[in-house]
This record gives C-alpha cells, structure tokens and sequence, in this order.
C-alpha cells in the first residue's frame, strides 16, 4: 500500500491513516535492531515512533475505529517498556560522558558502583523490552494496525475536509496546556497583573523545585502530547506555527533537562543512602548548576505564554490553517 502524501490528503479521514502509517512503520522498522541491543539510537527511534503513533490514535480518537487489539492503552503499554530502557541509557550516558569526566578522584570511584548498578538495571529492562516484543500481544497489536492501514475503519465524520476540523483538534490540548498551573509557578500577582520573579536566587530555586517541581514534570508531559499533536498537521499550517511548535518543544526540553536532574539525584541519592550534598558535592553542585540554566530558560518561555497576546496568536493561528480548503488547487495566503 502507498502511503498518501500531504497532496492528497483531503479528508479527516485521509490524514489519520497516513499519520497511523507513516508512525506505524517508523516503528516497526527499528524492531529488530533493538532486539540485536547493538545501537542505542534504535531504540530511541522506536520509542520516537511509538509515542507519534499513539499520538496520532489520541489526535484522531474522533474519527477512528480502531480493534481493542491496536488500542492506544496497548500502544501505549509498549511505548512505557520501551522508554523504562531508554531513560537507563539516558541516565548512562548522562553520568559517563557529562557528569563523571568533571568530578574528583573518590567521586568518580562512588559513580563507578553507581554505573555498574544501572548497568544491572539496564540488563533487566532489556530482558523485558525482548519478552513484550516477542509476545504474542504485541504481534497481535501490529497485526491489527497492519489490518487497519490496509482497509482503515472510521466513524462518520471521515469525510469532513480536514483544514475545515483542524482546530476542533488542536485547540482543545492547546487549550488544557495553557491552563496547566505550572504556568503560574514561580510568580506574583501585581497590580491585577501575573509577574515572573526574576530575583530568584539558585538556592530559592531549588527549594521550590524540591516543594513543587512534580508540577513542573507534569507540564512537561502536556507540552510533548501538545507538540506531537501540532507535528501531525504542519503540513497545513506555515512558518508561524511551526516556530510555535518550537516554543512547545523548548517547553518540553528545559523541563526535561530539569526532570533529568531529579531523576538522576534521586537514583544516586538511594544508591548512596547518605545526603548527595556530603556524599557527592561537587556532582550535587553540577546538577543544581544545570538546573537553575534550565530554570532560567524555562523563565524565558513562560513569560511569553503569560501573555495574553501570544496566547490569542497562537489560537488564532491554529484556526486559520494556510489551507482552508484541502479540495482546493490555490491556497489562499495565511492571515
């Protein structure tokens, strides 16, 4: 079967089976290299693949009409196994190539037994990853969807042209990560107006990370659903909704670069069984360092979507797609 291209999508139907397709097979494609364990990138990729494809299920839930079999809870299921692996040879990575080369001798040697720990980690996550993609349920799920690509199912609404029901897509996740209180965190209200605090010391930064950074992870989560949902449809859109998605995933990255630090805190601080601080200061400093440069361009980016204006161009955008009409041979000019 031909995967469509964006030329002849017309319909909201045409674009849920070429997005289904096109992550499907990104998925699919990597499967047997992440059972060889020899690239880490594979398994980065179908990760990647995996969570576009759930995406694109969650994007198009309206108009789908998907077997239990291909659900997005299953999808999902793979997607969560998959990234237990990758977040282990994230943190690998990050402690061998970023972290380890800059501490003193006795730190280095504390790090070496951390290393070997998460390398027993990773040995267990990886017999995991092997038995969910060798299970019969996961060849069930890429037997359904297979079924689906090639005789997709739909709700009734398929035939509607998709410029015409793209913003009844897009708004309403756009819409709940406007309204993510982790906007708000780190601010004041003055004279009825929100203020960003830009006196923050690193200090006061990471107590209120440690009192409230889960909300902060949280946004984080709603800003990547948001940017996969926006990557399905820049076709339709032109260059200020794409430098919009950029925003999302700069949201996305400095919150993860702040996400990664905890997580990594919180392993070695177990590991250790002592205070961080006294047990690995100078490692303890470089991650509070790398925090607070997170924090600063996370302040960056929330003080433009605290702005009413941004927010409303942003709406505005994505109710005027560059193609309002998907029939039609010239596009009228975006706005």
């Amino acid at each position: 079967m031909n995967v469509k291209t964006s030329a002849k999508v017309k319909t909201l139907g045409d674009a849920a089976s070429s997005a289904i397709e096109k992550y499907f097979r990104k998925a699919v494609a990597h499967e047997a290299e992440v059972l060889k364990d020899k690239d880490a990138e594979e398994l980065h990729q179908m990760r990647v693949g995996m969570r576009r494809l759930r995406s694109a299920v969650t994007g198009f839930a309206p108009v789908l009409d998907l077997p239990k079999a291909a659900s997005e809870r299953k999808i999902g299921k793979v997607g969560r196994i998959l990234g237990t692996l990758r977040d282990l040879d994230v943190m690998l990575e990050s402690l061998q190539n970023r972290y380890y080369p800059n501490l003193p001798t006795d730190e280095q040697e504390v790090l070496d037994e951390a290393l070997l720990s998460l390398l027993k980690q990773r040995r267990r996550a990886l017999k995991r990853v092997r038995a969910v993609l060798e299970h019969k349920s996961y060849q069930s799920l890429k037997e359904s969807i297979e079924n689906w690509v090639e005789k997709p199912q739909f709700r009734a609404i398929e035939h509607l042209p998709i410029a015409e029901v793209l913003p009844d897509l897009l708004l309403p996740q756009v819409s709940e990560f406007f309204l993510h209180p982790a906007w708000l965190l780190g601010t004041e209200y003055q004279d009825g107006k929100v203020k960003v605090a830009d006196d923050l010391t690193a200090e006061a930064v990471e107590e209120k990370l440690a009192a409230e950074g889960t909300i902060l992870h949280d946004l984080r989560k709603q800003a990547k659903r948001v940017r996969y949902l926006m990557n399905l449809f820049g076709d339709f859109y032109g260059p200020t909704y794409e430098a919009y998605v950029e925003d999302v995933k700069a949201v996305q990255e400095c919150l993860g670069d702040i996400q990664d630090c905890e997580v990594l805190g919180e392993f070695l601080t177990d590991f250790v069984d002592r205070d961080l601080q006294k047990e690995l200061p100078k490692l303890a400093g470089l991650f509070a360092e790398k925090r607070y440069g997170a924090w600063q361009k996370w302040q960056v980016l929330q003080r433009k979507y605290l702005k009413s204006e941004i927010r409303q161009d942003l709406r505005s955008t994505l109710i005027h797609p560059v193609v309002d009409d998907a029939a039609k041979v010239h596009s009228p000019h975006q706005k």
